[in-house]
């Protein structure tokens, strides 16, 4: 598909780059992560007067208070904090990163690319472990941790993409990730589902995954191959490939490929090379948020205990 080249006005152009340039400056400083997003968060939302009345400690009503609080993501709680296996001091800052990047999404600047393409590109250099150049990150993008995620150069992530990082996401050159896909790389035990295994999940260079399709916690998607929209993929998709349907099979290789391609058919599950180490580290409160009785009960006619 063609595309046509579009510019803003240069005054315009200007004061954006100047924007991203003042955010990327705040959040490299030596001020606390927290702050710094409070702060930025207030700016984008219009709300620095209610923020400052906040920090200043002047009356405010009890709703208004909370609202202004909650800027600084030091305030609000997120869902990844209560995975233990997390390093707390990474996820510490990765989730005051996280929490702005989802935050920016639901202000009106989140609807002009112009200024939402570089201000997420920059903030993906905080956040990510690792992220190439050029890449071109779309709305409603969600992110599990952000630190555990490495990127290539000249990626595009469309709208509403759940990259689950729980686990280690690597994400190579010149991938294209289309809306509505999930990448994951944790899975839950059929019986205990609080017994959750990590993995390494690889999308490799030059792939791409359709509308809507699944790559399932410790698959690979490998170089050139392509994953149709809705597919769900359970195993690793050949170099070269095309894989489709639930679970995804591979149908054919891209045509001039074959040469170097092998031949089409069912997906290798290899997801075990990619388990990473569940040892729990440091002490924590466990919690269990189901209370089940997981114990089987027994066969008919077997002696009670």
């Amino acid at each position: 598909m063609t595309k046509r080249h579009v510019e803003l006005p240069p005054e315009v152009q200007t004061r954006i780059d100047e924007a991203v340039a003042f955010a990327d400056h705040r959040l490299a400083s030596d001020d606390p992560t927290g702050a710094v997003v409070g702060e930025l968060l207030a700016e984008i939302h219009g709300d620095r007067q209610a923020y400052e009345r906040y920090l200043d400690g002047k009356p405010q009503s009890p709703m208004a208070r909370v609202r202004a609080a909650s800027y600084d993501p030091r305030n609000a709680l997120t869902e990844s904090e209560h995975w233990a296996e997390q390093d707390h001091a990474d996820l510490r800052e990765a989730k005051c990163l996280n929490y702005l990047w989802r935050g920016f999404d639901e202000s009106p600047l989140a609807n002009n690319t112009a200024f939402a393409l570089p201000f997420r590109r920059m903030l993906a250099t905080h956040l990510f472990e690792e992220v190439g150049e050029g890449v071109r990150l779309f709305g409603g993008i969600k992110i599990q941790c952000g630190h555990n995620i490495v990127m290539g150069d000249n990626v595009v992530v469309h709208n509403d993409v759940l990259l689950d990082d729980r686990g280690e996401l690597v994400i190579g050159d010149r991938v294209s990730i289309a809306d509505r896909s999930h990448l994951h790389t944790h899975s839950h035990d059929v019986v205990d589902q609080s017994d959750v295994t990590n993995y390494r999940t690889v999308v490799d260079d030059d792939a791409r995954l359709g509308y809507d399709s699944m790559v399932n916690a410790g698959c690979r998607v490998g170089v050139n191959a392509m994953v149709g929209a809705g597919a769900m993929v359970r195993g690793d998709v050949p170099d070269h490939h095309v894989a489709v349907g639930s679970p995804a099979e591979s149908v054919k290789v891209k045509p001039g490929w074959e040469p170097v391609a092998r031949e089409p058919g069912p997906l290798e599950n290899r997801a075990v090379e990619r388990q990473l180490d569940s040892d729990l580290t440091g002490e924590f409160e466990s919690v269990d948020e189901f209370g089940r009785d997981l114990t089987p009960p027994a066969r008919p006619g077997s002696p009670s205990d």
